[in-house]
């Protein structure tokens, strides 16, 4: 029965696509598969495929070379192609330009930013120092970690 589903895929399926240093399984839809990619939400990735004009439903592993890179061409370019409200990073602090982040970007973005705030002092800078909550969830209560805290039970 497994050999069957093989045969039906064919000889160039791709079953790991590489796109933006990340690993994609061919055996999902295109839409869901390109979810892999860090900065790539579901939303996103249905823009891609639009903008591409590949079939979100189809299997991400039967597409060729040249649609792989396509598509990688899509992802790079993808701040050019949509309107200011669809990118993950919009007035970037730095440059004051309108960019979207993808793969490792994210992460690096991301560190660089609690760097700063913890480096200036500023209120969420000293809570992501001290590994508290940062945007005013319940902090008595909830979310602790480490030991468990309250009542011991009797021996």
């Amino acid at each position: 029965m497994a050999q069957s589903k093989t045969e039906d895929l064919g000889e160039d399926f791709s079953y790991i696509l590489r796109m933006a240093d990340t690993d994609i399984d061919g055996l999902k839809p295109l839409a869901t598969a390109l979810t892999a990619v860090k900065g790539v939400g579901a939303r996103t990735a249905n823009q891609i495929c639009r903008n591409t004009g590949f079939s979100a439903f189809a299997l991400a592993g039967h597409l060729s070379i040249e649609d792989q890179e396509t598509l990688r061409v899509a992802i790079e370019g993808y701040n050019e192609s949509v309107p200011l409200w669809m990118l993950n990073r919009q007035r970037d602090l730095e440059t004051g330009d309108e960019i979207h982040l993808t793969g490792q970007q994210v992460s690096l973005t991301l560190k660089d930013d609690i760097t700063r705030l913890r480096s200036i002092k500023c209120y969420r800078g000293v809570r992501h120092a001290n590994g508290n909550k940062v945007r005013g969830q319940r902090g008595r209560s909830n979310g602790r970690g480490g030991l468990t805290l309250g009542v011991s039970k009797k021996k």
